[in-house]
């Protein structure tokens, strides 16, 4: 077991292996966590050890939401003015939600026959929210300085997504909202947050945040095949209110079954981590399109929101690690957050395919166990049961074969019902190709009515293009029990995604409630060997790592063939050799490195060899390490590096001189407890390596997530001071043996 999630190594054989070594055991890092599981309390402490927030308020938007009162800038009822369709949107909204609503107006006396006022300062009252219909909502904004106004909407465009000139108006327009002491949505936002939901549908909704509103458009339609909806934010540039603001207020709100969001650029990483925390916490599911995952993609997204899209594979790690649900399209969007609002939680997590053909069986059992959903065999006693109504010659062992289903009599209730008693069934799935009337109308009415009566999932693929099927139309889609889909790919994605997050969730545990707050003494021995905008040398790299207890071979550095031939007595032949300067990232390709040294007289030469070399290449040396040689093990590589929107990132991977060519690493983002250091692991194409193939021993994977958990405090501690750190390789040895840094790269800040 480890000591500690962040990189505490506490047990005596670890310690006994570090001294063994020759090294000294780096210091215990100790965590105290001062959060009560679930929430926070006023004292607490508000930052990590890097200083970065471990919680986040909560931005009450009920007032947005729902207001009392509405000051509408820039209103008209002019014929033909764009502004008079918007007024009117917002005068029949103002009506649904109960809201008194005040046109504000220079020069016009009345607005659809409501009273305008000429100015901000003229309102009668203090209002909820101000909606800024005008071309340059800076100046409306400092008039509300001071009216107690709680929320602004600033419609125009023309900021950040146009430029640094943009940028920088968009700067001070969100000075002036903190200034009016308001929260701003927008600027380049739009009216998709007063749009009329159905208020007739039941059942847990769906909360919807886009950063472009016609792409929010799929599952807004979803209330027409009667699904809720509840909310809608369209967060536009993100000035002020973000999608982190609007994820943590509904992942509250008692009525949202599952958050669908549709981001272009991620305003702050650790806001957003803090927010997917939130909604992990209340087993909420968010589902996401995230925009930018190639070149041409992420500078659109630029263009159009004024954002940074960051490192993609960072983006995906950090959703996954939080819980957040990745998907690709638009309609996956929908099919997915539908799902996981509406469905109950599984009892257990087999699939079973039932299908009234065997080829249509067999390709979607192909995909779903591509995807890795897990498709059991039933049970002979099962099979057993289900021959009573199915003929002997079908295979009803999963998919589950009935070669038509029944339309006389009672038998096909009865086989769908035998299959959802199985206790090993959690989700039931009927693909269904194409209408066939009247074997499909009889098959979805009997789906539903199982439905009806089991806590199970029952999903359905009605593959006709068609769509107008009174049996899909009016059954299925009348059913808020059954999981209705159009393709194959989309109920698979959605069901795995169901799956998954019930069982995230069900093992969460939150790791800023366990995040660090205070420096281990390793910070201090570590300050004193950064070269601020400096490379370290291999020799002060590695005792960077000593300083967190991270394992290193027995070296020494030496500046003579005669020190060269003394150190080598004194680590013990064989010995590795290679030279030591803070330019040489690469020092295998210069030849300055040699392995596997025998004698002190291969050592004196070699020493003359490689500054020879140095010298050449122009190349001055701190040194020449004459090092332990450790062989025998995994060659893995462990590392930080700087995301623009996350910060400090931790990487591991297959390592060794093919590191680049393989790129078969995972990563995470700070902080992560022990079990998602070995998720990490879990995600390497190369993990059977540390299993132990071709009659290679286990290695001691335990060890290399303890370096993980260590170099994730070194990020934590030293991300601002510490550019780059590359452990590689990172000697993975037998299991119960440890692991070792063979080398390592530093580049400072």
């Amino acid at each position: 077991m480890l000591g500690s999630t962040y990189g505490t190594l506490t047990t005596n054989s670890r310690h006994a292996r570090a001294v063994a070594c020759g090294q000294a055991p780096g210091p215990a890092v100790h965590v105290h966590s001062r959060h009560a599981p679930g929430g926070t309390a006023e004292g607490m402490d508000d930052v990590d050890v890097s200083g970065r927030p471990l919680h986040s308020a909560v931005p009450d938007l009920d007032r947005f939401f729902h207001p009392e009162s509405v000051a509408l800038i820039g209103a008209s009822d002019a014929d033909g003015r764009p502004h008079t369709g918007i007024t009117r949107q917002l005068l029949a909204w103002a009506e649904r939600v109960g809201a008194r609503l005040h046109p504000v107006h220079p020069s016009r006396p009345a607005v659809f026959g409501i009273p305008c006022v000429a100015s901000v300062a003229a309102l009668p009252e203090p209002v909820d929210l101000a909606v800024l219909l005008v071309r340059d909502p800076l100046p409306v904004i400092e008039e509300l300085d001071g009216s107690k106004a709680k929320f602004a909407v600033a419609f125009a465009s023309g900021f950040a997504e146009t430029g640094p000139e943009g940028a920088a108006a968009q700067a001070r327009l969100a000075a002036a909202a903190r200034s009016a002491g308001l929260r701003l949505l927008g600027p380049n936002t739009n009216l998709n947050a007063f749009e009329t939901f159905r208020d007739d549908l039941e059942g847990p909704a769906i909360a919807l945040i886009t950063q472009s509103g016609h792409q929010g458009r799929p599952v807004f339609t979803l209330q027409e095949l009667g699904i809720r909806l509840s909310h809608w934010a369209p967060t536009g540039n993100e000035a002020d209110l973000e999608a982190a603001d609007f994820i943590s207020y509904f992942a509250a709100r008692p009525e949202v079954g599952a958050i669908a969001l549709y981001a272009e650029g991620l305003k702050d990483g650790r806001g957003f981590l803090l927010a997917a925390d939130r909604a992990a916490r209340a087993k909420v599911p968010v589902v996401a399109v995230k925009v930018g995952r190639t070149e041409t993609g992420a500078r659109t997204a630029a263009s159009h929101t004024g954002k940074l899209t960051g490192s993609d594979a960072v983006v995906d790690a950090a959703m996954r690690q939080f819980g957040v649900i990745r998907v690709d399209g638009l309609d996956e969007l929908q099919d997915t957050a539908a799902l996981l609002a509406r469905a109950r939680p599984p009892r257990a997590e087999g699939v079973v395919v039932y299908s009234i053909s065997g080829g249509t069986g067999a390709h979607f059992a192909d995909l779903a166990t591509a995807a890795g959903l897990p498709l059991p065999i039933l049970s002979a006693e099962k099979q057993t049961e289900l021959h009573q109504w199915i003929p002997g010659d079908l295979s009803v062992a999963n998919p589950v074969d009935n070669g038509g289903h029944p339309v006389g009599d009672w038998r096909g209730r009865k086989i769908i019902d035998a299959i959802l008693a199985d206790p090993a069934v959690g989700v039931l799935i009927c693909p269904i190709t194409g209408p066939f009337p009247p074997m499909s109308d009889k098959l979805a009415q009997d789906l539903v009515d199982a439905a009806e009566q089991t806590d199970k999932l029952v999903c359905v693929v009605w593959g006709s293009p068609v769509g107008t099927e009174d049996a899909y139309r009016t059954t299925l889609l009348g059913s808020s029990r059954v999981a209705t889909f159009r393709t194959f790919a989309n109920c698979i994605s959605a069901v795995r995604a169901y799956l998954g997050h019930h069982r995230f969730t069900a093992s969460y545990r939150s790791p800023f409630d366990d995040a660090p707050r205070t420096p281990s003494p390793s910070l201090r021995k570590a300050r004193d060997l950064l070269r601020p905008g400096g490379r370290l040398s291999e020799h002060a790299a590695k005792q960077l790592l000593r300083a967190y207890g991270i394992r290193v071979p027995r070296e020494q550095l030496v500046t003579s063939a005669a020190a060269a031939v003394r150190a080598a007595a004194l680590v013990g032949y064989p010995v590795v050799m290679k030279a030591s300067a803070p330019q040489l990232a690469h020092k295998t390709e210069l030849g300055l490195v040699r392995l596997g040294l025998t004698s002190a007289s291969q050592v004196r030469d070699t020493y003359r060899e490689l500054t020879d070399i140095a010298r050449y290449e122009g190349v001055e040396l701190d040194g020449v390490l004459v090092c332990q040689m450790v062989g025998g093990g995994v060659e893995m590589v462990v590392g930080m590096s700087h995301d623009d929107l996350f910060g400090p990132t931790v990487t591991v991977g297959i390592g060794g001189v093919l590191v680049e060519v393989l790129q078969d690493a995972a990563v995470r983002v700070p902080p992560f407890g022990e079990d998602q250091a070995r998720a990490m692991l879990a995600e390497l194409r190369g993990r059977a390596l540390l299993d132990g193939v071709r009659g290679a021993p286990p290695a001691d994977v335990d060890a290399l997530v303890e370096v993980v958990l260590r170099v994730q405090r070194m990020a934590l501690e030293l991300g601002d001071h510490l550019a780059e750190l590359d452990v590689n390789p990172l000697m993975v040895l037998e299991r119960g043996q440890g692991a070792v840094a063979l080398d390592a790269l530093a580049i400072c800040r």
